[in-house]
């Protein structure tokens, strides 16, 4: 019966480290790209940090990231930067790749 607490306990401790893991690495990833799109749309530094920030947040909106997706769009939209959904995509994609070489190269 120890062993089977055992591998609960060591199961549900991957688990959590999994899931930290991933909130990380997407909020990195939201990072990156929102220095990406902030430098498509000439924002000053302190404006692009700040963007940064309001891409992250944007990710708790809800569940997936068709709402950071949606953020930057229209972000991109407004300062008629010529994007498209399918290029926020692909970079989306890059930056999570990045993002994760990132993280497991501080560990």
């Amino acid at each position: 019966m120890t062993d089977f607490n055992d591998r609960r306990k060591g199961e549900e401790s991957k688990f959590a480290m999994d899931e930290e893991t991933a909130f990380k690495v997407a909020a990195r990833r939201n990072r990156m790209l929102g220095e990406w799109a902030a430098g498509l749309m000439g924002l000053t530094e302190e404006e692009t940090d700040s963007y940064k920030k309001a891409v992250v947040q944007a990710d708790f909106e809800e569940a997936g990231d068709e709402d950071v997706v949606r953020k930057v769009l229209g972000d991109l939209t407004a300062a008629e930067c010529d994007v498209s959904e399918d290029d926020i995509r692909t970079k989306l994609d890059e930056c999570a790749v990045e993002a994760r070489r990132q993280l497991m190269s501080e560990s």
